[in-house]
């Protein structure tokens, strides 16, 4: 199973790898997608598989005794965000990556070295060294007001950052910036010992 939701959130000419464009992969494994991340759906929980037909079945007997399906508006409103125009992928894109690069650059003026990204709407921002994600996190909330979810909710591969949502405009992630600015957050990384 392949969670592909970030597939049209790419930037800078990269394009996501489907499991369905590997040779084999439609016979072995399903694709899942969701309207969530880039038709601001979040919520409603609209989404839709593809591959292989077996295991599609089997998640439809799956489905079908657990609810009754997506109320009727909510069916209409994604099938009219699927046909909009690709441009409009284009407008999304370039938002998310404006927001991306502004917030790489307000943190590296803290002292941050943040990666960039591919695709997504989120950043992962180091947690100061010897703090965990979530000491980091609750600290960011209680000084600035600023939330900030911690790596560790994700796994243990998330400890030491914090996850950074890039669904605010710039201003407002600017208003974020600056709680976190005049609270003193700064990275520092740890002092190297001198033998």
């Amino acid at each position: 199973m392949h969670d592909l939701c970030y597939a049209e959130l790419a930037f800078d000419g990269y394009q996501p790898t489907s499991l369905l464009e590997i040779p084999g992969g439609k016979e072995v494994g399903v694709e899942f997608h969701t309207l969530s991340k880039t038709y601001n759906m979040a919520g409603w929980r609209v989404g839709f598989v593809v591959g292989n037909s077996q295991v599609i079945q089997g998640l439809r007997t799956l489905k079908t005794n657990l609810d009754y399906g997506i109320f009727a508006a909510l069916q209409r409103a994604a099938e009219t965000a699927l046909s909009l125009p690709d441009h409009y992928l284009e407008e999304v894109q370039q938002r998310y990556s404006t927001r991306r690069d502004f917030l790489i650059r307000e943190f590296a003026a803290l002292g941050w070295s943040v990666t960039k990204p591919q695709a997504t709407m989120y950043l992962w921002v180091p947690c100061p060294p010897d703090t965990t994600s979530t000491d980091f996190a609750l600290s960011v909330l209680q000084e600035t007001g600023v939330v900030v979810t911690p790596g560790n909710a994700f796994g243990p591969g998330g400890e030491g950052y914090i996850r950074v949502s890039l669904i605010a405009d710039c201003d407002r992630l600017g208003e974020a910036m600056t709680r976190i600015r005049q609270a003193g957050f700064r990275y520092a990384p740890a002092a190297t010992a001198i033998v």
